[in-house]
C-alpha cells in the first residue's frame, strides 16, 4: 500500500506547496483522494500515469480540494482516454464540472460517471474482489466526507515444499490455491491449511479530510492501519479550529489513540506556521507514532 502526497496544505497554493491531493495504490487500484490547484502537474512530477486513475474520491466542495478536477478531467480527454472514470464526491459535483464542459464546448470523448453522495451515515460506495470504499462523515462548514479503504483478504499462497513432501502433483496447485483440500491416493485428505501459507493482513487507509474535533470518529476508525487526520491548527489556535471547523494536531493525535491505529498522518496545515515540524512535535505528546505529510512525500505500508 503506497500512499504519495501531491499536496497537503491548507486554503491557497503557493509557490512551494499545493493544496490537498494524494494518491493510493492499493490492490492493483490507483487512486486519487482530492484534487486541489496544481494536481495534474504534480501527478506528472511524480511520474504518476494519467492513465491509470479510474477513480477519484471528492471529499467536499471547498476549492482547495476539488478546483484541479475540471483541468485534469480535461487533460486527460486530450490525451485521448477512451475507458470510464469515476468520481465519487458530494451533490452537486456533477453539476460543477459539467457546467465548465458546456460553457467550453469541451465534453470529454470517454464515459464520465459521477456518484453523487448525500448520506450523513457511513456507506459503502466502492465495492470490488480486491478492496472496498466507505465514506467517514465528517463535520465541515459544508456536506464533507472522509473515505476508509480497505483491502480484501487475498488467496492463500501455496507452500510448495509441504506438496512435494506429501507427493502432490502439480496438477493439483491451483485448486489448492482455490482453497480446496486434498485426498492422496492411499485415501488420507491434506488439509488447505497444510498446504499453503495465510494471506498477507489485508491493509486499510483512512482519509479523514476538513473537519472538527469529533471523538465518534474512533468508532469507525478503530485498528486502522494508517490514519490521514488533518491538522490545520495547533493547540495555540484551538479556538480557531472550533470557529472554522478544523481540527489541531493534539486532537488529531486523540483521535489514532482512541482508534487504536498504527499510523498517524497529519497534514492540512495551515501556512501561518514556520514548521510543519511543530505538529509532529504536538501530537506525539499524545500519539507515539506519528508522520508528517509533505508535498512529494511517498509512504509505503
Amino acid at each position: 500500500m503506497r500512499l504519495t502526497i501531491l499536496g497537503c496544505y491548507a486554503a491557497t497554493p503557493r509557490t512551494l506547496t499545493n493544496p490537498t491531493a494524494q494518491v493510493l495504490e492499493i490492490k492493483g487500484h490507483v487512486i486519487l483522494i482530492d484534487c486541489g490547484e496544481g494536481t495534474q502537474v504534480e501527478l506528472r512530477r511524480r511520474k504518476v500515469k494519467f492513465s491509470r486513475i479510474n477513480h477519484i474520491f471528492i471529499s467536499h466542495l471547498h476549492g482547495d480540494h476539488f478546483f484541479g478536477l475540471p483541468g485534469f478531467i480535461s487533460t486527460i480527454r486530450l490525451l485521448g482516454r477512451e475507458k470510464e472514470l469515476h468520481i465519487y464526491g458530494p451533490k452537486g459535483i456533477k453539476e460543477a464540472i459539467t457546467l465548465l464542459l458546456k460553457l467550453g464546448d469541451s465534453w470529454t470523448n470517454y464515459p464520465l460517471l459521477f456518484h453523487e453522495l448525500s448520506s450523513k451515515e457511513p456507506e459503502l460506495i466502492f465495492d470490488d474482489k480486491k478492496i472496498s470504499v466507505t465514506t467517514i462523515p465528517l463535520d465541515h462548514r459544508i456536506y464533507t466526507n472522509g473515505f476508509l479503504f480497505q483491502e480484501k483478504e487475498g488467496k492463500r499462497k501455496l507452500n510448495i515444499e509441504a506438496a512435494q513432501n506429501y507427493g502432490i502433483d502439480k496438477a493439483y496447485f491451483q485448486n489448492i490455491k482455490n482453497g480446496k483440500d486434498v485426498t492422496l491416493d492411499n485415501g488420507k485428505s491434506i488439509a488447505n491449511k497444510e498446504l499453503t501459507f495465510d494471506p498477507p493482513k489485508p491493509k486499510s487507509y483512512a482519509f479523514c479530510s476538513d473537519t472538527v474535533y469529533d471523538a465518534t470518529l474512533s468508532a469507525q476508525l478503530k485498528d486502522v492501519d494508517v490514519l490521514y487526520h488533518e491538522s490545520t491548527f495547533l493547540e495555540s489556535e484551538s479556538e480557531l479550529a472550533a470557529k472554522t471547523k478544523h481540527s489541531t494536531a493534539l486532537q488529531a493525535a486523540e483521535i489514532a489513540k482512541a482508534s487504536n491505529v498504527k499510523y498517524l498522518l497529519l497534514g492540512h496545515y495551515s501556512t501561518r506556521y514556520k514548521s510543519i515540524e511543530l505538529f509532529k512535535e504536538e501530537a506525539t505528546t499524545v500519539f507515539s507514532n506519528v508522520l508528517l505529510t509533505d508535498d512529494g512525500r511517498t509512504f509505503d505500508f
